[in-house]
């Protein structure tokens, strides 16, 4: 199965893994992350989903959609490597991906 490595908000790191065929934000909740909100339950629409993604594996996510773009513009804590994990399905192409939680706002 893929690994998904994640960083809570408080810089504590775990390993997950999962099958494929699930939004990261899926995975990520599964896994027992409460810090990654996803109010909406994965329909585009809050963005307390945000996760911040490695430099070094955001090519294999590519860049956000135009929804997602219009979301992480009101968060304080964006980045260059922000998306939203409900949008980013979960493969064996992501195998290794290392993400970190945002922070809220």
């Amino acid at each position: 199965m893929p690994t998904l490595i994640v960083t809570d908000t408080k810089g504590a790191t775990r390993s997950i893994e999962s099958a494929a065929g699930f939004s990261m934000m899926e995975v990520i909740r599964t896994a027992g992350f409460d810090d990654l909100l996803a109010l909406c339950g994965g329909c585009c629409s809050c963005a307390t989903c945000h996760v911040i993604v490695d430099e070094a594996d955001y090519a294999r996510v590519g860049p956000p959609g135009t929804d997602e773009e219009d979301l992480l513009d009101g968060s304080d804590y964006r980045t260059a490597t922000s998306r939203l994990s409900c949008q980013i399905p979960f493969s064996a192409a992501l195998d290794g991906l290392r993400v970190t939680i945002a922070q809220e706002g």
